[in-house]
């Protein structure tokens, strides 16, 4: 299987909307569930500067969405966040790695970010795993983080730091 990293285009936005209405999806994200074609349209129209938005395709089948906004305060100029969905049909095929890797490529080769955040709730074994892999920490708990089935819910803080020279 052949997975294509291609930056999202406007015409994505149906596409998208199906990968957030995964329960899985919905579950694993602050993303309400039922979202709308127009709000992802609206989304990938007005996209600031600052965020970077690609796709994961396998055969022409959008399958998986990440994105990377970085800091524009001058004093984090250095910082990334990271938000990532994989359709439920393709979780744990690979998809979470494949577009990992290209945003990590593009953080550290490209936009010279140090340090790369995200969020996930402690209870997305996967996806922890997936971050520890590419060589993020868990820095922190926030506790009763998000509101999800009718309980408030923990995530971990995690960040991945890459040591540039002068910086240690």
């Amino acid at each position: 299987m052949e997975v294509e990293i291609r930056h999202a285009e406007p015409g994505d936005y149906d596409a998208l909307r199906e990968v957030h209405s995964q329960p899985g999806v919905v579950k694993g994200t602050l993303m309400l569930p039922f979202p709308s074609a127009e709000s992802w349209r609206k989304r990938l129209a007005e996209k600031p500067t600052s965020l970077y938005s690609l796709v994961a395709c396998v055969d022409d089948e959008l399958v998986g969405t990440i994105s990377l906004s970085h800091e524009t305060h001058p004093r984090r100029r250095h910082v990334g966040y990271i938000g990532m969905s994989v359709h439920d049909l393709w979780q744990g095929r690979g998809i979470g790695t494949a577009m990992m890797e290209a945003v990590i490529e593009m953080a550290d080769n490209w936009l010279s970010l140090s340090r790369l955040e995200l969020n996930v709730y402690t209870d997305n074994d996967a996806a922890i795993h997936l971050y520890e892999k590419q060589g993020f920490e868990i820095e922190g708990t926030l506790r009763n983080y998000a509101f999800r089935d009718g309980r408030y819910v923990d995530s971990y803080a995690m960040a991945r730091i890459r040591r540039v020279s002068g910086t240690e």
